[in-house]
């Protein structure tokens, strides 16, 4: 058994991506708004209970993944209260259960980056875009682990195309 726990669960585990039609019923009642928003929980009164839930039966579920790592930087923990596992573990179960899953390497690394990994951030975001994953937050969040690494000419390279995708924040100008 992995570290992080088996991927077996009484409902799923199910591919966000592939999924669509068992959506509706687990975010309805357990990734409204207000958890998405990290204003509070509603199934659980905790935030981090519904996420996890979530996280369970969806474990490539890419807005869960956000919630939960933003979760992690409000509440100053690897692992949010009412979660049952760390922040890293439902990235490395996600990624176990669907290795294919680019969007899952790209949040990874990018909460890897918020929590000053920059070295480890790199490693996914680069999984990422070497999977040819065409997207601004992934480019920008790459040109800042590089930035914070002093690989300035990689850094350069990485604005110019978050840019020429449209990225809308100018910390990389």
């Amino acid at each position: 058994v992995d570290v992080c726990g088996s991927l077996e669960n009484h409902f799923g585990p199910f591919d966000y991506r592939t999924s669509a039609d068992k959506h509706a019923i687990v975010e309805r009642f357990h990734f409204t708004s207000d958890v998405e928003q990290l204003r509070r929980g509603a199934s659980t009164y905790i935030i981090g209970g519904d996420i996890s839930y979530v996280l369970r039966v969806f474990p490539t579920h890419h807005r869960a993944l956000n919630a939960m790592a933003r979760l992690s930087v409000k509440e100053k923990t690897q692992k949010p209260r009412g979660s049952s596992c760390s922040v890293d573990c439902g990235f490395q179960r996600a990624l176990r259960f669907r290795p294919d899953d680019m969007m899952v390497e790209m949040l990874y690394g990018m909460h890897l980056l918020r929590s000053g990994q920059a070295q480890a951030a790199i490693k996914h975001l680069e999984i990422a875009r070497k999977s040819g994953l065409r997207d601004a937050n992934l480019y920008y969040n790459l040109g800042l682990a590089y930035v914070q690494l002093k690989r300035y000419d990689e850094a350069l390279d990485s604005a110019h195309v978050a840019y020429a995708l449209g990225f809308p924040l100018p910390g990389l100008r």
